[in-house]
């Protein structure tokens, strides 16, 4: 080191080191030679600090002459990871509550979690934010979710920077700072922190996730997605599935194959840079896809109905020393009706949602599993830190009070009929149906708490199951870890796992401070006590945790996204003593109001220091609040025109096409009878719209919540040069109101229709499209993609 320095401090020459007689001379003694040994290398180290970043190639140490004859090479290297960085696996799931995996003692059996866990840690009193997009932006970021723009969902996005969903470039993610840290870094799955405004070919592409710092992205733009026909992307371009449901497609173990692919591609290259690999399935969220072979593994497991489920997981809960002793089990409240109080058409299709749902969380659980043996196989898989949250919420209530096939149409404020449920019993789990179980399932998943996801303030909400494995660092306890825990602690932990510090600035923008700490002395120390202080809202749902106090107002109810109360001065704020009711069963607000007061003026607090306010209880009625248009659109305009192959434009990207009166105008060359082929189409099974032609006729089909009014012609169009009208005059004066409908060819007039309601907040999981359907389709009428045969001109959308 001593030969590379002092040349470079201008002591000695090239040629010359410490122990020469002519360097002495200069240096008055070797001590002196280590004194600037020790200066320069705090000098390296404070160059490579990784405090900014990216950092820059190492410095260039050759000779620089005339010529290549006088000159010395020396080969700059980019940055490598920490020595010792491990390799580190983040796996979320979605919509799981507490009670529901055989791991933390729920009925549906996962194997290979429990052998996860039983290699690791099971943590008992971790907390998510009780709602899919928050949890990630909080998980990614180590910030408070209101800090990073998500204060809610991006598709209920509003105006203010706190629910914008925009993450700001003062928030990097954890893959922004591991690739700049020398990991290669993979997100696979769910992506619910993009703006769906930016999700089009115009991006901007910074808030993809090949824009946050991971350098490969496969999977889906939004809350959920379709698993049978996903609305995928590679990187940020629009891919489609090679293979059709009917020829066994589904997307769980497409990112799964893809993801042990890339892992074992990249070891086998480069089995010395470390991977961060976030792997986010659509499973558990709705739609509750999966193949009759696993639905029917549970066919009467649940028969028991939900009060007894409860006290069944309770009791291994108990047995497993999941919960500690003395913690209650909260009573069955007034919106779970009693089991025995239903009909016996409630119970079969209560049973048979749930049946469905626990058959898609086993294919999950094998699906993860088959993952999880693929990290066994790396040459370093004991220094690979696996960490396992099971939800990014608790159960889901969604499905609201009888389930549903059709998921979107309850998101839209409209419940289905147990009628009408048994109906389509028969599509359950298939690509035709988006099945959701009913609340009271919901309520039973979260054992051993109150309430359900969105229901921030409470516990069935926030908090969810986790497990970390680490092999070369984690000896396995039987016992869980019970640190106060919340989704802004990961990431200061893996970076303490990985040796790098969080960065004072990411590509010149100062960092906002990190709002978790580290829970990496857990991995080692079971009396590690976790964090002193979270705060939670959803929805105006909130809590506030403090040095084992905590102090809960619930606000709004899951299953009515229609309803919007206000009158926040009005909520009743109850409190908890969490330090000996591990299960928020016994109220104590009546009996220390003092201390509630002063609970809920350090809510107050916190919620001014994160950016909480302004709150916001509406549901689906921020559906219909305008968004911004796709960057670079004109603003002005009520005219939309397209082209053939203009695909995945997301709902509030595309045209303003429900609650306001429009003309859909397409140009076509055609092949006359010979054409057929989709022209437009916009949403998919759950409610859409669809221009499309069958042997040459005209079709335009409505889709309403599986309700479809069709408009079709009843003869070919000419070969050649035609045009294709639709016209949809609304009626109403509210959102989802009537509407009248015509079709036209060449201006002439061919079909007719009346809708009484149409969808009046979003199609749903789906995308708008020209010359083909991509993902899953509107209609059962043709098979997806379906493109168009002839020649689409343009497609123009006047908005009136």
């Amino acid at each position: 080191m001593l030969t590379r320095l002092l040349p470079k401090l201008g002591l000695i020459s090239s040629s010359e080191d410490c122990s020469s007689g002519s360097t002495n001379k200069r240096l008055l003694s070797l001590g002196f030679c280590i004194a600037l040994a020790i200066a320069y290398e705090s000098a390296v180290q404070a160059e490579t600090s990784r405090s900014d970043l990216p950092l820059p190639l190492s410095k260039f140490e050759g000779k620089i002459g005339k010529t290549y004859k006088e000159s010395e090479p020396d080969w700059q290297e980019p940055v490598e990871a920490p020595e010792g960085a491990p390799n580190i696996v983040v796996i979320l799931l979605d919509d799981v509550g507490f009670g529901q995996t055989s791991t933390f003692g729920g009925l549906i059996p996962t194997p290979h979690l429990d052998k996860l866990a039983s290699e690791g840690l099971r943590y008992n009193r971790f907390h998510t934010t009780a709602i899919c997009g928050p949890s990630r932006a909080a998980l990614l970021t180590g910030r408070n979710h209101h800090d990073t723009g998500n204060g809610f969902l991006m598709e209920w996005a509003t105006g203010f920077p706190n629910y914008s969903t925009m993450i700001q470039r003062d928030t990097a993610t954890i893959g922004e700072i591991l690739k700049d840290n020398g990991y290669a870094t993979w997100w696979y799955g769910k992506n619910h922190n993009t703006p769906d405004w930016e999700t089009t070919v115009a991006g901007p592409f910074d808030r993809w996730p090949t824009g946050m710092g991971f350098d490969y992205f496969y999977g889906f733009n939004a809350g959920e997605t379709h698993q049978f026909y996903p609305v995928l992307f590679e990187n940020t371009v629009p891919v489609e599935p090679e293979t059709s449901p009917a020829e066994g497609y589904h997307f769980m173990t497409d990112m799964t194959d893809r993801a042990i692919a890339r892992m074992k591609f990249s070891k086998s290259v480069a089995p010395n840079k470390p991977f961060f690999m976030y792997f986010a399935p659509g499973a558990m969220h709705a739609p509750h896809h999966v193949t009759a072979e696993w639905r029917d593994k549970f066919k009467g497991k649940f028969d028991m109905g939900w009060e007894k489920y409860r006290e069944i997981v309770f009791k291994q809960q108990q047995e497993m020393g999941i919960i500690p002793p003395g913690t209650k089990l909260t009573p069955r409240p007034e919106w779970v009706p009693a089991w025995d109080t239903l009909n016996e058409d409630q119970k079969t299709v209560y049973t048979a949602l749930f049946e469905n749902f626990a058959g898609y969380f086993a294919f999950t659980d094998h699906e993860v599993g088959r993952l999880l043996d693929a990290v066994k196989e790396l040459p370093d898989a004991d220094n690979t830190l696996v960490i396992y949250i099971v939800g990014d919420n608790g159960a889901s209530s969604e499905g609201g009070p009888d389930g549903t096939l059709n998921e979107i149409k309850g998101l839209n404020g409209i419940n289905t009929s147990i009628e009408e449920i048994i109906e389509n019993l028969d599509k359950l789990g298939g690509p035709e149906s988006e099945p959701h179980y009913p609340v009271g399932w919901a309520w039973a998943g979260n054992t051993p708490f109150q309430w359900v996801k969105q229901v921030a303030s409470h516990l069935g909400g926030s908090r969810n199951p986790m497990v970390v494995s680490w092999p070369a660092k984690i000896k396995h306890d039987d016992n869980p870890r019970d640190a106060f825990l919340h989704l802004v602690d990961v990431v200061p932990t893996i970076l303490e796992a990985a040796h790098i510090p969080m960065p004072q600035t990411v590509n010149g923008i100062e960092q906002k401070p990190l709002a978790g700490k580290s829970f990496l002395a857990s991995f080692t120390d079971p009396g590690f006590k976790g964090r002193n202080e979270q705060y939670f809202e959803i929805l105006s749902n909130r809590s506030i945790y403090q040095d084992g106090w905590k102090a809960n107002a619930q606000h709004t109810l899951p299953w009515r996204q229609d309803l919007a109360p206000g009158n926040w001065d009005q909520d009743n704020w109850e409190l908890y003593r969490l330090e000996e009711d591990f299960s928020e069963a016994n109220d104590l607000a009546d009996s220390m109001p003092d201390k509630l007061a002063a609970m809920k003026a350090r809510f107050d607090e916190v919620a001014e220091q994160y950016h909480v306010y302004p709150l916001d209880d509406r549901g689906s009625a921020r559906l219909a609040v305008a968004k911004p248009p796709v960057p670079g659109a004109d603003p002005d305009s009520s005219t939309y025109t397209y082209s053939d192959g203009a695909v995945r434009i997301a709902e509030p990207a595309a045209p303003p096409m429900k609650n306001r009166s429009w003309t859909l105008t397409a140009d076509l060359d055609t092949q006359g009878e010979k054409t057929n082929g989709v022209i437009m189409g916009f949403g998919g099974v759950a409610a859409g719209i669809v221009l499309y032609v069958e042997d040459g006729i005209p079709v335009f089909d409505y889709n309403y919540f599986e309700h479809h009014t069709v408009l079709k012609g009843n003869k070919p169009l000419p070969a050649g040069k035609a045009t294709v009208e639709v016209d949809f005059d609304f009626q109403g004066d509210k959102p989802g109101g009537p509407a009248d409908l015509t079709l036209k060819v060449d201006g002439e007039q061919i079909a007719e229709g009346k809708m009484e309601a149409t969808v009046g907040g979003r199609f749903g999981i789906d995308t708008f499209g020209i010359g083909e359907d991509t993902g899953q389709p509107v209609t059962t009428g043709y098979k997806p993609p379906f493109k168009f045969t002839g020649e689409i001109e343009k497609v123009s959308v006047d908005i009136k």
